[in-house]
């Protein structure tokens, strides 16, 4: 794969504690956001009954390396790591927007089950094919700076305030 696929995403001033740096727990959050937008990008859909599968998660290892900060656009990488018999295995890793440093890393379980007993099921033969073969550079922007380089700042693909 050239290109990770990327999710960007603007830290709010709720999901901070009181020196405006994101709280432990909300990187749960965003690995949450961040592998549904993966998934759905694979699948087509993240609903049960759209996709023809759902997952739990069974485990999550977060490895915090630098704070994230209020108002910081932030860009999670999502990759399949591993694809088991009735599980797989996400990693995501967290950088500020236009910076190299890794900030958070997590890697994620799942667990594929039958929605209507709750039940272990395999992978299903396509979504296997889905998860191997991932998502090569999709970017999702939800945090509205459209779809720049790794270097682009914010600032330099905003409307200059003389524009339209």
């Amino acid at each position: 794969m050239s290109e990770p696929f990327r999710y960007l995403f603007r830290v709010r001033y709720a999901e901070c504690d009181a020196q405006k740096i994101v709280f432990n727990a909300r990187w749960g959050d965003y690995v949450d956001l961040a592998s549904t937008e993966y998934t759905r990008v694979l699948f087509g859909a993240v609903d049960p009954a759209t996709a023809g599968l759902d997952w739990r998660l069974v485990r999550q290892v977060v490895e915090w390396r630098a704070p994230a900060r209020f108002d910081d656009v932030l860009v999670a990488e999502v990759a399949t790591v591993r694809v088991g018999t009735t599980s797989f295995t996400l990693a995501t890793r967290f950088r500020r927007h236009g910076e190299d440093a890794i900030l958070v890393t997590a890697e994620t379980v799942y667990v594929v089950v039958d929605p209507a007993r709750g039940t272990k099921q395999p992978v299903p033969d396509r979504h296997r094919a889905a998860l191997e073969r991932g998502v090569d550079g999709a970017v999702i922007d939800h945090a509205g700076i459209g779809t720049p380089g790794p270097a682009t700042t914010a600032a330099s693909v905003a409307p200059s305030p003389t524009e339209g």
